[in-house]
């Protein structure tokens, strides 16, 4: 557990999979601020506040959230289907396309808050922000119910080791070991 500069605690690499479920949380706040700027844009237009925000979503989701979805294709996914569990199978592959597709519209959305980030447009593509906000959220709760309360289920304490190890030195960081 790693204490943050504002004081709320993070899970450490020795609990991997409450670093995924965190993350899931900053990706959900993200999407928060995506509907905070379409109501936004045409009250405000692309003012400093507008800019920082788009800013910030595109920073988040080009970088962090590439990440996690890379710690689960490569980490979690290959352990779900190695332990066997029922339905496990079935379950990668429909979060492995819902990968795919979160990725594609992400290609697309990326665009539309780099201008807004630069101050070009106030133009964001509603039909498209609310798709990638909703496939998220969905996503992100087909997880939270399913995904990781079988991995909590089915993997012993050396997968789990294994995880955290693993995406430890992905972001090249000490391992401590689990607890």
């Amino acid at each position: 557990m790693t204490v943050s500069l504002l004081g709320a605690t993070a899970p450490g690499f020795d609990r991997p999979l409450d670093v995924l479920e965190a993350c899931h949380g900053r990706i959900a706040r993200q999407c928060d601020t995506l509907d905070k700027l379409l109501a936004h844009l045409p009250v405000h237009g692309v003012d400093a506040q507008a800019q920082q925000a788009a800013r910030a979503v595109q920073t988040y989701f080009d970088t962090a959230a590439v990440h996690h979805h890379d710690d689960e294709e490569r980490n979690l996914f290959p352990l779900l289907e190695q332990a066997g569990a029922p339905g496990a199978c079935d379950l990668v592959e429909t979060l492995t396309l819902e990968h795919d597709e979160l990725a594609l519209l992400w290609r697309q959305l990326r665009g539309h808050l780099q201008q807004i980030g630069a101050g070009t447009t106030a133009l964001l593509d509603e039909a498209l922000t609310r798709r990638f906000v909703a496939l998220n959220r969905s996503h992100l709760e087909f997880e939270n119910t399913h995904a990781l309360p079988l991995a909590r289920q089915v993997l012993d304490a050396t997968a789990i080791e294994r995880l955290g190890r693993a995406m430890a030195a992905r972001r090249g960081v000490a391992f401590t070991g689990v607890s």
